[in-house]
């Protein structure tokens, strides 16, 4: 499979991107736009594809996301509302799921096709997935009514596109994983912001002379401490070595992955890191509190992380949040303005079984509407919509930091398929655990790579 995202802003916050699919087929990115001037939020009319559900009739619609930190589970029934009151025929159940148990849940919920009608994932390899196995309607006639799709960040819709349709709607972020950082703890031991990964080290090693956890973790459900792997293998490497390892021209043995490896691991034995990481869950916010708290400085995650913390702890979003990205490596071969992430973040899909995909669609409408995304931008996040704008310097640096990427590198667990983005997430982990050698990993991942794709 292949999914390159190369990006460039202009004028703004106008992305203009490519992105190819292989493997299990390809896309054909829309149309780059230039264009800073957002799209009229009006949704489509759904004249072009009618529900099939007697007109008039009632109708229930069931929704599940994973917005479970405030002010979002009563943000999304709030627009939910807005809908049925602008359409009394419908309504909607509305069940917020933490992140990973979500994940569980769609599962056993598609293979007895009973899914919910609307439902968020991350674009990439699973999205590719449900539209090949028939679990997802195809929202293209949808996105373009009204040009509906030109409301959306080019890159967003490029996300949502494959084999030459659209399959879902880019909602809930415009994320990006950067350092966020204790502000008041850099002041105290007068820490600047590394640019290199030796200056991170040096400021590591001072942090831990004075007692304080350089970096926390909650790796229990692997895709944390992914973000470090494939941070250090795009700066030691480039996009090259994982681009052709997922396209089969290249193999998950290249020295890229081993440096990747061998850093975390010389990291964590340097303790770098919070004690019982790989047991600690990142949903609880078990990482978090320690930067609370002051005992630890640092977090890698994504830029969703802003929201987060306004919504669980103003007073420290208020003083002490500050951000950087992750720094170049001496000598390596990326780009240190690339970025891991994703335009768009949680991407809603209507269910192939929705018995009214028409009312489905045009419900996910009222979450990226013209209030919702003013909300959303007031609540810390960056909605994938041609002409956003902030006011919040930290929003404003997830920006700049989109805008300066050459290359937006797709989370490596939703840019692969999904049995090669387990195998993915388990050896990540025993790396982080000093259970497998990097070397070993990098076997596993070809082994299941050449599994999948047959070569």
């Amino acid at each position: 499979m292949k999914k390159a995202i190369s990006k460039a802003l202009a004028a703004g916050m106008a992305i203009v991107m490519t992105l190819s699919i292989a493997a299990c087929g390809s896309s054909t990115p829309a149309a780059t736009s230039t264009s800073t001037a957002a799209a009229s939020s009006a949704a489509p009319s759904s004249t072009a594809a009618e529900s099939s559900a007697p007109a008039g009739e009632p109708v229930k619609l069931t929704f599940w996301h994973i917005q479970t930190t405030e002010p979002f589970p009563g943000l999304m029934e709030e627009w939910m509302k807005n809908f049925s009151a602008e359409n009394p025929n419908y309504t909607v159940e509305v069940t917020a799921v933490q992140n990973d148990a979500f994940k569980q849940k769609l599962l056993i919920s598609m293979s007895s096709n009973q899914s919910p009608d609307i439902f968020p994932h991350w674009s990439g390899g699973p999205m590719n997935q449900y539209a090949d196995e028939g679990k997802i309607a195809d929202l293209t006639t949808y996105m373009n009514e009204n040009n509906y799709k030109d409301r959306f960040m080019t890159a967003a819709i490029n996300q949502a596109t494959y084999k030459d349709k659209i399959w879902a709607v880019p909602v809930e972020n415009t994320s990006v994983a950067m350092f966020f950082y204790n502000k008041e703890l850099f002041a105290k031991y007068n820490l600047q912001v590394p640019k290199t990964i030796k200056e991170l080290e040096a400021l590591c090693d001072t942090l831990k002379k004075n007692g304080i956890i350089p970096f926390s973790l909650a790796n229990k459900t692997q895709w944390t401490g992914s973000m470090y792997y494939m941070y250090l293998a795009d700066r030691f490497g480039g996009p090259e070595p994982f681009n052709a390892a997922a396209q089969r021209t290249g193999s998950f043995e290249n020295e890229a992955f081993t440096q990747a490896g061998n850093k975390i691991q010389e990291w964590v034995k340097k303790d770098y890191f919070n004690k019982g990481f790989n047991g600690l869950d990142e949903d609880s916010g078990q990482s978090r509190t320690l930067l609370y708290s002051g005992k630890a400085a640092m977090t890698l995650m994504g830029s969703w992380f802003l929201s987060t913390v306004k919504g669980e702890n103003q007073e420290f979003f208020d003083k002490n949040v500050g951000s950087f990205p992750f720094p170049a490596a001496d000598d390596g071969k990326g780009d240190p303005n690339s970025v891991v992430g994703t335009v768009g973040d949680n991407f809603y899909s209507v269910s192939a079984t929705s018995k009214d995909v028409a009312g489905a669609f045009k419900a996910i409408t009222y979450l990226i509407d013209d209030k919702a995304v003013a909300t959303r931008i007031e609540n810390g996040r960056v909605p994938p919509v041609k002409g956003v704008k902030v006011t919040d310097p930290r929003l404003q640096d997830v920006l700049n930091a989109v805008e300066k990427a050459p290359y937006v590198q797709l989370w490596y667990d939703q840019y692969l398929p999904a049995e090669v983005a387990q195998v993915h997430k388990d050896t990540s982990q025993a790396i982080f655990g000093l259970a497998k050698t990097p070397e070993q990993v990098n076997k596993e991942m070809e082994a299941a790579a050449k599994k999948y794709f047959g070569k």
